[in-house]
């Protein structure tokens, strides 16, 4: 099995990874574990006025500390993993590294803000299940 885990270095994406381990002690043998990072692009004016290499540690930076408590967890329970970092647009970026990667599961954290917010602001993960043909499992 395929699984893509969407990481943002919160503790509800902490929990998705822990969901995806337990997953992982179920099944007769061990998934395909692909972390997936992906942090907005800056504004153009904002990557312009920092420069390509202020840009550029500002990802790394903000990659890391996404990826960083995942891997952690991962590799303590002896999980192979794959990492992804992406720079873009957040659902559209998880449905394409899902599609592309052939992907059987994406799982994903939740952060609940509510109805009303999520009309306002959108919600990642209702994106996500809007529109993919991937099987999707939200953690809250």
């Amino acid at each position: 099995m395929k699984i893509l885990i969407a990481v943002d270095g919160s503790d509800i994406s902490t929990r998705a990874v822990k969901f995806a381990i337990k997953l992982a002690g179920k099944l007769a043998e061990p998934p395909s574990i692909t972390l997936a990072a992906v942090d907005p692009p800056l504004f153009p004016g904002a990557g312009r006025k920092l420069g390509a290499e202020a840009v550029r540690l500002y990802h790394d930076e903000n990659f890391e500390r996404m990826l960083q408590p995942g891997r952690r967890l991962l590799e303590r329970a002896g999980l192979a993993v794959t990492e992804r970092n992406v720079i873009g647009e957040i659902a559209p970026t998880l449905l394409e590294l899902a599609s592309k990667g052939r992907h059987q599961l994406i799982v994903m954290g939740s952060h609940g803000r509510g109805a009303v917010k999520e009309l306002v602001l959108g919600s990642v993960s209702s994106k996500v299940l809007a529109q993919t043909t991937v099987p999707v499992t939200i953690v809250r």
